[in-house]
């Protein structure tokens, strides 16, 4: 399993060194990732907490350029 880079709050979802700064997923999903300007990579801020945010986020997954988004499979 590839490492969720600091500041990911803890939960299913995160993000990893992978990500290049693009910022598309904080465009789908911006309740639950923001860009860390200081570290120079998204973090998952926030998990989804209802089915419409759940969707966003594998959004955000399918979307991500570089695959710097993760869901560690738990349910």
């Amino acid at each position: 399993m590839v490492e969720a880079v600091e500041g990911n709050v803890p939960g299913k979802y995160y993000t990893t060194e992978d990500c290049a700064g693009c910022q598309v997923c904080v465009d789908i999903a911006p309740d639950n990732i923001d860009f860390d300007d200081d570290a120079g990579y998204a973090i998952v801020i926030k998990q989804p907490e209802n089915d419409a945010e759940e969707e966003l986020m594998v959004e955000s997954i399918d979307s991500c350029p570089s695959e710097a988004i993760r869901d560690d499979g738990s349910t």
